[in-house]
């Protein structure tokens, strides 16, 4: 029995319902009527026997009904879940393969099989924590489910009200597991010892659940995130949602936690530090150790090999086997173990002093571990220092290799290989990967101390390794990756170093230009010429992997045939199998028999595809006219060319002739759609006129080696016949001549005499007369006239020329083709006998007009259609038909699934106002739309012409809903999202239509869309002809649907969009919620989940999980279910938690995560059967848990910036991603098209973590947590869903900020620390180098460039280069290329060159290259480089990692010089002119600087990484060099400047708070974050240590004291500066004069001390400009310490002073940077190229650019 409805409530048959209104059977809907849900139904409510909970009032109830009263469930969870589970069961019975023997009752292994995968991670669970798990499998006969049932229902009614908890799917396992024991306890009956009573559960009553359990725990972790400081505290001051969840990890919880659960647990304690339960299972300390510390093993391998290498190298021989036969050599490689050990031990080090605060009394095993772990890695180095030592000494003690030294060394390699021993089993076991799962797969005792030494004991991360086919193939790609770095930098990197260094090393102390604190042996100097070659070895790895990946991604694609056909070129030459494609892949086959998996099926299909591909067997044959499959094939193509026209990507003449017509004139082929059909027909005329006297035969064969002319041939010859026959009276003796005359013509081709019969030299006479009388007919005004006097020409054509044999009258009259009056004959024939047919006649004139196409066409139509878009997207249907999928099964026999798009308030839908609001340059958004989709713009006119405008002003009136829907569907809109995700369901309604129509219902289809044709052709722009009233907004197969496929769709398809605050939206009236439930009246299965926030009291509210639909029936929006929530939704990162309060409302067996800037199209939504049912292989040894698809970016088309970024992504998004499925086997969720298994992920903490900060990049973590949890990613490219991205350089750079941000955040994490150790060395190396790494290693390149520059600055100001100046060009060479070649982003265009390669063409691909070189693509991907690099490095030493709303708006104004300089000035302007700096300090004391070859040579890259930094900005900013802009720029920047806005100022307003808001990260970072910071600003000192001793005034002494001097200046500096605001302070406003006299005082001053220098000292008048170069740096290094030392200087008098010269810093940067600017603002003809290069592929489609850019408009919209 349910509780009872509350007050207020619908009346049970109004009651509103989601899918299936199960609140009454008795009601007529059509989803009551499949058998399998009255199974579903009937099994849950077998109630029967059991014992009645207390209040148990009517009789009615099921099994969950009895569970929530049992266990105080609610009552919404509990229909929501009822639901759901009978959904769910019923899709289970229906894809039965053979169905079972009795379909109306439920089949119990359907049930079992489901209770077995939604209980797996809890038995894992309990097997892990060697617990007996408390589902009891029912021994009984197979017709009572009810156990079975109650345990599915029990887990699925605490998952559905659980809230926040199911971010810890362990916690949800250990409150089912007690829950279940009570549940067990009520069916068995006990009696509680305590009262005698039957035994009831903990949470009896109203809320009990929520109240007792779910709670008590949501309270803990909100008070945590408290603590958290809204994400500034450190992560280890914390416990987050995987510190909470990682407690159930451990056998303390049940006897500490307890159940019922225990309030006063430490587990429940955060106030008190003593008491409560500490971080559990990792601790995130930030640090850039965390990278060597999870990925140990690429450091260790890396650092080896450098130093084998060196010492290899060291010898001078020319190969390297040559130095390896010396023992000397041989022996010294051996120190490669003393590093090693020396690694593991700050292995071991790091892994205590990161981890020590896990240790407590409970964990001592844990502690011992880590101190054993530093005591035997000191052990080991100190073992094999001693044994190395030992062996030198008796090497040197007998002058050569005696027996007894070697005896050492063989002690020393057995002990070695003791030592290496772990190393050698992990490779057998890598070798064997079954046996390696199976030990870290089970629980035995055993195997935990096996493995205790190795790593800690884990939940996750188990069993990672994949199959021995899998392995050898990701094997053999890193072995070649590793050979070809290793030999590359043992050649070019490091050997050509050792000649450089060791004269460095001989090099005397007296070369040195000061004093110079590092003499020994010059080891600085070496170390620093070391430096850079380094830091590139480091990385060099990512190049290998890029170049190496993209060509085994251009060949697994090639293999998958993709891109095969391009564009509509090659579709033509493929499009008669392109019925049978789809009849193959998108229509279900027979039941049959024989298993559709077997090895024989298997080869039937690879043989099958061929004979597509390559039309072995001429499939299309079997495609005559009256046959189904051309039917089918008819339906879903013209309904997806009407979708096109729709989208109005098409225009009405496009349809036409896109589309495939019904044969309404009895043709006796396909009516292939016109384009395919153009100029065949005169080809045939033109190969008639050369064959006069050939055998019929041989031209017929000629004529049918191509298909479509043999269709244009036979179609033209029908059609003719039948519109003769159709304009001419039945009853008419011309009738009866024409009937005649074409059954001679007929005879004589049946006889194979037409060419003895006719003359063919005559045919282009009668075809030139044909075409005259079509086009009479298809004229708006039609004269009958001509009709009749075309006839007579065409007939006297025929009758004198075209008959061979001359016949008389008499023949003539003989054989029926002429008159029986000779009065006829002499004058006019047809006079009489004309009746045209009426012009409502659609149908005719339709067929008239696709004749009139084909009778005149001359070439080929290539440009049809004109739109890129739907060129594009036809091709890459028609080549993804002819791939590998799998078969789709019928739409009742599908995998159900939902879509999810969280939503929080962005734009559903443009306003009139929005659309119309001109920006700063006189541009709307409209105006913008129209002008970018110039084409889509005038077919959408064409469109709201037919559909009923009369004048075009109607536009802003009747038609303003779709002018609004036009612009929003080219925007990032929400409703652009719903169409696309909509096109699911009208995909699934059609499909279900075609399994389950008889071949008379799809004949009628067809027909009755012929009848329904648009009147639209050739004259359709023609303003005489009426305009129709029929709209094509709506689904055109409508019509033909019976009932079944809706409801069939809505149990199979389910869209949820997660609109988090629309309850306050409706509550504010915003304007978004109504254009939320205009989206919901118009799209049926579209469903809204909110979260609501009541108030219940003063202070007091209630907060609900709300589903809400809009009720066609009672034509308003409804409520279906409200689940209380224990508190606030959001406690940690906002989007994951809006997606999980809304994944209890989804429905199916997997889910879609869409993003709100994504989009889909009807075509590829037909495939989706086909790709669900991928969850049914095994991919390696494990089927997918995830199916990754493939993203088609739309953002690209307009300005060269989003097409740099459209590239870059799609490459990612499609080759990258490929690789990483086949052959790495580590591609994870990046991205939200990927269609989770959802059972699998719902029992295991969903599809994203949420943690506070550190899961800010939520979706990657699903990836990661997918991997840790045995799960497997597959990736497919047969389907493609749209994607939108940034397109202004600023909404570009705050993305990478955003993902640079989240990747410094996942390099902390515990995450990436598992799959670092638990991955084999192989998948872990492709899972760094494509996470985290890359992001590492890019900020390796630019520190490379830093250290390059700082050490040859060292190099030079030491004079240190003046002598080791030559050989060494070699190896700085190979650093030099490598850096410039990431830096110009080669290595990020190379993917995109193969991609493009792969799906365009090799000449299209270096197109496309060569072009984005010439718009400068090198700067932006320099500058995005620098972005990277910024956020990730300041993330990972300090944090601040935060959510960047980049806007998904259009991009077109011009953005001010002060808006980015804020956004630019710490990332890249400060540091390219730091860079700048050193470069030109460089050129002027270098002695390689004289050499200007040299110099460019050697700085070229550095100098083009300033200028990217410095300019792009500028570059990609509209009007960037406008020169009234740049002036008003610069106004608006020394405003900002000086503005003193006060406590209240913005960023945007204030210098002043912007420079604050700069620091924070400073303030919440740790003391080693200080103390890095500062040690890093020391460099700016250097300067002034290095100029100091150059400067004339220092007379060529080196002594440090000159240094100690040069400080005098910074502080006289100072103090004049203190005296000048002391005196501006006191005198400026009242007595103005003194402050003059001041100034005056202080320049009289300066002058004086000149002028005594110059006298009494080596002073040049030079030195006081070359020392600016000295002490600017220095006073920002000053600067910089002070601002991380704020917390002690800002309460001192010294702040003040810090922001004022602050502020002059500022002015100082933003003038370097304006400088260049101005420059080429000035300089005619900059700012026209710089449009050009912005803009140059608008240029290249004709588009009016100019316009938008300068807001000249030519008249109104």
């Amino acid at each position: 029995m349910r509780p009872a409805t509350q007050s207020g409530s619908a009346p049970p048959e109004d009651e509103p319902y989601n899918i299936i209104p199960l609140h009454n059977l008795l009601f007529n809907h059509p989803s009551l009527r499949f058998p399998e849900v009255r199974a579903a139904i009937a099994a849950l409510r077998t109630v029967g026997n059991l014992r009645m909970p207390p209040q148990a009032q009517l009789p009615t109830m099921d099994l969950l009904d009895w569970l929530a009263l049992f266990f105080g469930f609610q009552r919404d969870n509990v229909k929501n879940q009822r639901e759901h589970l009978i959904l769910h069961l019923a899709n289970a019975q229906m894809r039965l393969s053979p169905p079972p023997d009795n379909i109306d009752i439920l089949d119990v292994g359907v049930l079992r099989t489901f209770l077995r995968k939604l209980l797996k991670n809890y038995t894992n669970w309990c097997s892990y924590l060697g617990k007996k798990s408390n589902i009891w499998f029912s021994r009984s006969s197979h017709s009572d489910h009810r156990r079975d049932l109650l345990y599915v229902g029990l887990y699925l009614l605490i998952w559905g009200e659980s809230a926040n908890l199911r971010f810890m799917p362990e916690c949800i396992c250990y409150i089912f597991h007690n829950m279940a024991m009570e549940l067990n306890r009520i069916l068995e009956d006990y009696i509680d010892q305590n009262t005698g009573q039957p035994a009831m559960p903990s949470t009896l009553g109203e809320y009990g659940f929520l109240n007792c359990v779910v709670k008590p725990i949501y309270e803990t972790v909100k008070m945590e995130v408290e603590c958290s400081k809204n994400g500034t505290a450190p992560h280890h001051a914390w416990r987050n949602y995987d510190d909470l969840n990682e407690y159930f990890w451990g056998r303390r919880c049940f006897h500490k936690l307890k159940w019922p659960i225990d309030a006063g647990c430490k587990f429940f304690v955060t106030s008190s530090k003593r008491k409560r339960v500490g971080k559990t299972g990792f601790v995130e300390r930030r640090s850039f150790f965390n990278i060597y510390r999870s990925f140990d093993r690429l450091w260790v391998m890396l650092f080896l090999f450098l130093q084998a290498a060196i010492l290899v190298a060291w010898e001078g021989e020319e190969y390297p086997w040559q130095a390896l036969k010396v023992r000397d050599v041989q022996v010294r490689i051996l120190t490669v173990f003393v590093t090693w050990s020396g690694l593991r031990f700050l292995q071991a080090l790091l892994d205590a002093g990161m981890q020590c605060s896990r240790v407590s009394f409970a964990k001592l095993g844990l502690g011992l571990r880590m101190l054993l772990k530093v005591v035997v890695a000191l052990a080991w180095i100190m073992l094999f220092a001693v044994l190395y030592r030992r062996i030198w000494v008796q090497r040197n003690k007998d002058k050569t290799w005696s027996e007894e030294a070697n005896r050492r060394v063989y002690l020393y390699l057995q002990v070695a290989f003791v030592f290496v021993l772990p190393e050698v089993l992990a490779l057998a076991l890598f070798v064997l990967p079954w046996i390696r799962n199976f030990i870290e797969e089970s629980n035995w005792r055993i195997c935990y101390l096996m493995t205790w030494w190795f790593q800690s004991k884990s939940f996750v991360g188990r069993g990672l390794r994949e199959g021995l086919f899998d392995n050898v193939r990701y094997t053999l790609f890193w072995a070649v990756v590793l050979a070809t770095k290793f030999a590359f930098s043992y050649f070019l990197q490091i050997e050509p170093m050792i000649k450089p260094t060791k004269q460095l090393m001989d090099l005397r102390e007296e070369e040195y230009d000061w004093d110079e604190p590092y003499r020994g042996r010059n080891k600085f100097a070496v170390g620093l010429l070391w430096l850079p070659v380094v830091f590139i070895y480091l990385m060099d790895i990512q190049i290998w992997y890029s170049i190496y990946s993209s060509f085994v991604g251009a060949g697994v694609g090639l293999f998958q045939h993709l891109g095969e056909i391009r564009n509509i070129q090659q579709l033509s030459l493929r499009f008669q199998f392109f019925a049978s494609a789809i009849q193959f892949n998108l229509m279900p086959e027979e039941q049959l028999m024989t298993a559709r998996g077997s090895y024989k099926a298997k080869i039937k299909d690879a043989i099958h595809r061929l004979k597509l591909r390559y039309g072995f067997g001429k499939p299309y044959k079997k495609l005559e006219s009256n046959q189904v499959e051309a039917h089918k094939f008819a339906l879903i193509w013209n309904e997806i060319i009407t979708t096109f026209r729709e989208e109005d990507i098409i225009s009405d003449l496009e349809v036409e002739l896109l589309e495939l017509p019904h044969n309404a004139w009895n043709v006796r082929v396909i009516c292939w759609p016109c384009i395919l059909l153009c100029n065949e027909l005169l080809l045939a005329l033109s190969e008639s006129k050369e064959l006069v006297d050939a055998p019929d035969k041989l031209l017929w064969s000629k004529i049918c080696k191509n298909e479509y002319r043999r269709c244009a041939v036979i179609e033209a010859y029908d059609s003719v016949k039948h519109m003769m026959f159709e304009i001419l009276n039945v009853q008419s003796e011309e009738h009866s001549i024409l009937s005649a005359m074409f059954q001679e013509i007929d005879h004589s081709i049946e006889i194979e005499k037409f060419i003895k019969t006719f003359k063919m030299t005559v045919l282009p006479q009668i075809h030139m007369k044909l075409i005259k009388l079509v086009q009479i007919l298809t004229k708006p005004k039609k004269d009958v006239n001509l009709v009749v006097n075309t006839l007579q020409a065409l007939y006297e054509i025929v009758v004198r020329d075209f008959i061979k044999d001359k016949r008389t009258v008499e023949q003539l009259r003989e054989d029926g083709l002429a008159p029986r009056d000779p009065a006829v004959m002499a004058g006019l024939l047809f006079g009489n006998a004309v009746k045209l047919p009426d012009p409502s006649n659609k149908k005719f004139y339709r067929q008239a007009r696709r004749l009139l196409t084909i009778l005149t066409s001359r070439d080929s139509v290539q440009n049809i259609p004109a739109n890129i878009e739907a060129r594009r997207r036809i091709a890459f249907f028609s080549n993804s038909l002819f791939m590998k999928m799998p078969h789709a099964p019928q739409v009742e026999k599908m995998m159900a699934f939902s879509v999810l798009t969280p939503y929080y308030n962005e734009e559903v839908l443009y306003s009139k106002e929005q659309l119309v609001t001109e920006n700063e340059d006189g541009i709307s958004i409209l105006y913008y739309l129209q002008t970018i989709y110039d084409d889509e713009w005038k077919n959408f006119m064409e469109r709201m012409r037919r559909e009923g405008m009369v004048k075009d002003e109607e536009i802003w009136t009747t038609k303003m809903r779709d002018l609004r829907l036009w612009a929003s569907y080219r925007g990032q809109t929400l409703s652009r999202t719903v169409r696309g995700m909509m096109y699911y369901f009208r995909a699934l309604k059609l499909l279900a239509f075609l399994d389950s129509a008889s071949e008379m219902d799809i004949k009628e289809g067809v027909r009755e869309l012929g009848s329904m044709g648009r009147d639209v052709g050739l004259d359709s722009l023609n303003p005489e002809r009426s305009p129709s009233p029929r709209s094509l907004s709506r689904a055109s197969t409508g019509f033909l649907f019976k009932g079944h496929e809706q409801v069939t769709s809505s149990m199979k398809y389910t869209y949820v969009i997660a609109c988090q605050i629309y309850g306050a939206q409706k509550a504010k009236k915003d304007p978004r919620a109504e254009e939320i439930l205009y989206l919901m009246k118009h799209n049926e299965a579209l469903r809204v989940a909110y979260a609501d926030e009541v108030s219940t009291g003063r202070d007091e509210k209630e907060y609900y999980s709300v589903l809400v639909k809009y009720d066609q029936q009672l034509q308003k929006e409804v409520e279906i279910y409200r689940v209380k929530l224990p508190g606030p939704l959001r406690l940690g990162e906002g989007k994951p938690e809006n997606q999980n309060h809304a994944l209890i409302f989804t429905r199916g067996d997997a889910v879609q995560t869409i993003d709100m800037n994504q989009d889909s199209y009807f075509e590829e939504a037909l495939k989706i059967r086909n790709l669900l049912e991928e969850y049914g292989r095994y991919y390696g040894i494990r089927k997918p848990t995830i199916l990754g698809v493939r993203e088609h970016i739309f953002t690209g088309s307009v300005s060269s910036l989003a097409w740099f970024m459209s590239a870059q992504e799609t490459s990612f998004v499609t080759l990258g991603q490929r690789v990483l499925a086949n052959p790495l086997k580590i591609r994870m969720h990046y991205g939200h098209p990927d269609i989770f298994d959802r059972f699998w992920f719902l029992t295991r903490g969903g599809i994203s973590k949420a943690s506070r900060v550190i899961n800010i990049s939520e979706d990657i973590f699903a990836g990661f947590n997918c991997t840790l949890r045995g799960g497997n990613v597959t990736h497919h490219e047969y389907i493609q869903v749209g994607k939108g991205r940034d397109v202004g350089l600023n909404q570009i750079s705050m993305f990478e900020a955003k993902v640079a941000s989240g990747n410094g955040e996942q390099v902390l994490s515990r995450d990436v620390y598992r799959l670092g150790h638990r991955l084999d060395f192989f998948r872990m190396l492709s899972f760094f180098y494509t996470t985290v790494g890359f992001f590492f290693n890019t900020m390796m390149v630019v520190l490379t460039v830093y250290v390059f520059l700082w050490s040859r600055l060292y190099l030079s100001l030491s004079g240190v280069e003046k002598v080791a100046n030559s050989n060494n060009n070699k190896a700085l060479g190979a650093i030099l290329n490598q850096q410039f070649i990431i830096q110009l982003g080669l290595f990020t265009a190379l993917p995109m060159i193969v991609e493009n390669s792969l799906e365009h063409g090799f000449l299209q691909a270096v197109w496309d290259f060569l072009t984005m070189q010439l718009q400068l693509s090198s700067v932006f991907y320099t500058f995005s480089m620098g972005t990277r690099t910024h956020f990730f490095g300041r993330t990972v030493l300090h944090g601040g990692a935060k959510y960047r709303a980049t806007g998904r708006g259009f991009v077109v104004q011009h953005k001010s010089f002060s808006e980015n300089y804020r956004l630019y000035a710490r990332s890249h302007f400060i540091k390219a002119i730091e860079l700048g700096l050193i470069l030109t300090v460089y050129a002027s004391y270098s002695p390689l600087a004289k050499d200007t070859l040299v110099y460019i040579a050697m700085t070229i890259s550095s100098w083009f990484l300033v200028i990217s930094w410095i300019m792009a900005p500028f570059v990609f900013n509209p009007s960037g060099f406008d020169w009234l802009k740049t002036v008003y720029d610069f106004d608006e920047f020394m405003n900002w400047i000086w503005y003193d806005g006060g406590l209240f100022a913005k960023a945007e307003q204030s210098w002043e708070r912007w420079w604050y808001e700069e620091q924070e990260h400073l303030r919440t970072t740790s003391p080693w974050g200080k103390r890095v910071e500062i040690l890093l600003d020391l460099r700016f000192f250097f300067f002034q240590y290095g100029i100091v001793h150059h400067l004339g005034i220092a007379a060529n002494s080196t002594s440090f004291v000159v240094y100690l001097l040069s400080w005098i200046y910074i502080f006289v500096a100072f103090g004049i500066f203190l005296l000048i605001s002391y005196a501006r302070d006191k005198y400026a406003a009242k007595e103005h004069i003194y402050f003059r006299l001041v100034q005056f005082l202080v320049i009289i001053v300066g002058i004086l001390v000149i002028v005594v220098l110059l006298q009494f000292t080596a002073f040049k008048f030079s030195d006081a400009f070359t020392s600016l170069l000295a002490f600017i740096p220095t006073g920002w290094g000053l600067l910089s310490i002070a601002q991380v030392l704020r917390p002690l200087v800002q309460s001192t008098w010294l702040w003040d002073s810090v922001i004022y010269v602050a502020r002059l810093y500022d002015i100082l940067f933003g003038v370097i940077v304006m400088a260049p600017v101005a420059f080429l603002s000035w300089m005619p003809g900059c700012q026209s190229m710089q449009t050009r290069i912005l803009f140059n592929e608008a240029f290249s489609r004709g588009l009016r650019i100019f316009q938008i850019v300068t807001g000249k408009k030519s008249g109104d919209i």
